[in-house]
């Protein structure tokens, strides 16, 4: 289970390369086919250039998730990969700056952008255009895109957007309130991290399910009682639970969910991450901004890395080392 990795991107100084065309010049982290984390490469390409309705962003962090290797390595059940490969590309993504998380400045905008202004700091979440392995990235202006929390740094935001909209659609999804049981299995990641914040903000009784490792860190967050599920079944839990929330996804954590609902009260809900694709909004980023500026809920990082670094990220949270998503 892993948690958010963070890159700083670091502005480098533009080249204006061949100036007879005026292009104008940035880095980014591109992926050369589907494959191990070796894909991706560090290249010079055309600074972006917004369209009517888009803003450019500088971008002053990004999060390495669980998507986006997934989207690098096709690693998906083999009856989807044909499909994946007609809608993301054939032999490589269509798309190849990877990255659906970014904090930092709107650097321009386009003619007929109302919501930012330049200058403005944001944070969001797209998983569509991508993009956000690169120096700057154009982003339509009605996107999951909010103002950044006040007191943050860009990589703490960075580390919001991810496990905090998935966590926030799903908890909604399974009605959690005041006064439930609620088990997070997979509480250390980037989705369980927020999980367990969020269901406490929610005023649920949490309990968090990862591994001895991180047992402090889940508790740190504010759930009542941790369980090791190397060491303990949490399903064996003599008071049974309201809400079991799989935060890992039916994939990795299909044997310990088969059980689950054994623990579940009358009329309890069991829910995964993998149940259907969410739909994610602005206005619900706008909600954890609050939330963060009240410490009601804290960003979780586990380390950063430099844009040229981003293969590294990515071998390091696909070996299953780190505690981010």
């Amino acid at each position: 289970m892993t948690r958010i990795s963070q890159v700083r991107v670091e502005k480098t100084a533009g080249r204006e390369l061949g100036k007879a065309e005026g292009v104008h010049w940035v880095k980014a982290v591109v992926c050369t086919r589907y494959g191990p984390p070796e894909v991706l490469r560090v290249e010079d390409v055309p600074m972006p250039v917004p369209r009517r309705y888009q803003v450019r962003i500088r971008v002053a962090a990004t999060a390495v998730t669980s998507s986006d290797c997934y989207v690098r390595g096709l690693n998906l059940p083999a009856r989807y990969r044909v499909a994946a490969r007609l809608a993301l590309g054939l032999t490589r993504p269509r798309r190849r700056i990877l990255g659906m998380v970014l904090a930092g400045e709107v650097e321009s905008v386009g003619a007929d952008v109302t919501i930012f202004g330049r200058g403005d700091q944001v944070f969001g979440f797209d998983r569509h255009v991508f993009g956000t392995y690169a120096e700057y990235v154009c982003w339509p202006q009605d996107t999951v895109l909010a103002a950044m929390p006040g007191g943050l740094t860009h990589e703490e935001a960075a580390a919001i957007p991810y496990g905090g909209l998935l966590a926030l659609h799903f908890l909604r999804r399974a009605g959690v309130r005041g006064g439930q049981r609620v088990a997070v299995y997979g509480a250390s990641g980037a989705v369980g991290t927020s999980a367990v914040q969020l269901a406490r903000h929610f005023g649920a009784d949490v309990t968090g399910v990862c591994s001895g490792a991180n047992l402090e860190l889940v508790r740190s967050l504010g759930a009542a009682t941790v369980i090791d599920y190397t060491a303990d079944d949490f399903t064996q839990n003599q008071r049974p639970y309201d809400v079991i929330f799989d935060a890992v996804g039916k994939r990795k954590s299909a044997a310990a969910l088969r059980q689950a609902r054994r623990a579940l009260a009358p009329g309890g809900t069991c829910i995964s991450v993998d149940d259907g694709t969410p739909k994610l909004l602005a206005r619900d980023l706008t909600v954890l901004k609050e939330l963060a500026e009240t410490k009601a809920i804290r960003p979780v990082i586990d380390r950063c890395y430099r844009l040229e670094q981003m293969a590294e990220a990515h071998a390091t949270l696909t070996a299953g080392t780190r505690r981010a998503t």
